[in-house]
């Protein structure tokens, strides 16, 4: 649920919510509350976290992180369920028990409810683009046939992703 707030919300409100299970985001200063992912999207994560990092045991590459908080200015800071970044970009973006800054790749998990879909495909996408994330997948574990993610690869610089 969108609350609107004025003035807007900055991350010092953020790191001041409680620990009471909701999952709390700031986007553009405006406060959005969900609860607990369910298991779908749980085995979902699971799934896709274990697929990355089975890649990255034989790549050593970077690193992959379920549901850090992530810091991307001083009026948005969300939850993304997986991020990853290169190694070499690692002291840029690692604040303490943070992640501030633009990952390389950023994976949403849908959840049901129209306005957990259009946080993920509206709100969070102008966001990612911003701040310029590279990559962001949206996964709808309920649409999948079969299990099927993209792979690593090169972007246009040549460097992984």
């Amino acid at each position: 649920m969108a609350t609107k707030i004025e003035p807007l919300m900055t991350i010092a409100d953020w790191e001041a919510m409680p620990d009471d299970g909701n999952r709390y985001e700031i986007i553009e200063g405006e406060l959005f509350v969900s609860c607990s992912p369910g298991l779908t999207h749980q085995r979902a994560l699971g799934n896709i976290l274990f697929l990355i990092r089975s890649y990255l045991l034989e790549n050593s590459i970077g690193e992959a992180i379920f549901t850090p908080g992530l810091i991307l200015s001083e009026y948005s800071g969300v939850i993304p369920d997986i991020v990853f970044f290169r190694h070499e970009r690692s002291e840029e973006i690692i604040s303490g028990e943070r992640l501030a800054g633009p990952p390389d790749l950023v994976i949403e998990i849908l959840s049901p409810g129209s306005e957990n879909t259009r946080r993920d495909r509206v709100a969070k996408l102008q966001l990612y683009a911003k701040h310029r994330v590279p990559e962001y997948w949206i996964v709808d574990p309920v649409k999948l046939q079969k299990p099927s993610f993209p792979c690593f690869g090169v972007n246009a610089d040549g460097n992984n992703f």
